[in-house]
């Protein structure tokens, strides 16, 4: 059965909000968030783990899916909804092996040779990207561009495309235009921390009204 993405996909990141992704996850819920991916690329496992299972808690209280990003021994562990993998990570066909059929798996790429590769994986949806500029990840990949989406598009047919990198209230709209089904957002819901929820509900309000 084709995943279903939300038309905004909201990502955590505890350095950026000095926040725990439980907290995160709890302010992102109280916005309207349903799918939210806990990322984490400095956090020991056990601190991660940790943190994650209370995020999971409040979310299944709240029938919110919950993506682990590239821990899938993280994901097994906590049941968590799915898992999201890296050019560099463990393998989809293993994570799928791991996780079982149910498991939402995503997988990033970063160009339409990849892209174009990955939709012959077992997978559930790809995300294509830094579309633009990005400060939330070291040493981004290079940008791709609103053109890059839309090759991605044209490639893949219907397969579910989430696009990320550098996307914002004021450049959202060309990213769907382009042909994504979702955008990945950090920095434009995430700061300030103090209203996040206000944040992600104005850009789902801002899809609602276009």
């Amino acid at each position: 059965m084709k995943l279903t993405l939300p038309k905004i996909y909201p990502i955590t990141d505890p350095r950026l909000t000095k926040l725990s992704h439980a907290a995160q996850v709890s302010k992102l819920i109280e916005g309207g968030a349903e799918f939210i991916q806990l990322r984490d690329k400095y956090a020991a496992p056990k601190e991660f783990y940790d943190d994650a299972y209370l995020a999971i808690e409040i979310a299944r209280k709240n029938a919110v899916k919950i993506i682990i990003n590239d821990r899938v021994d993280i994901a097994l562990a906590l049941q968590a909804d799915g898992v999201h993998l890296g050019q560099d990570d463990l393998p989809p066909e293993k994570a799928r092996e791991i996780l079982g059929e149910n498991a939402i798996i995503g997988f990033s790429t970063h160009n339409l040779k990849q892209a174009i590769k990955a939709v012959r994986l077992p997978l559930d949806y790809l995300a294509i990207g830094p579309v633009f500029a990005t400060t939330t990840k070291e040493n981004p990949d290079e940008t791709i561009g609103i053109e890059g989406v839309q090759k991605v598009r044209a490639a893949i047919g219907d397969f579910p495309l989430v696009a990320i990198g550098g996307i914002t209230a004021e450049n959202f709209r060309e990213v769907f235009k382009s042909g994504a089904d979702s955008v990945a957002v950090i920095k434009s819901i995430l700061v300030p921390p103090g209203k996040i929820a206000e944040n992600f509900k104005a850009l789902t309000d801002f899809c609602r009204n276009d």
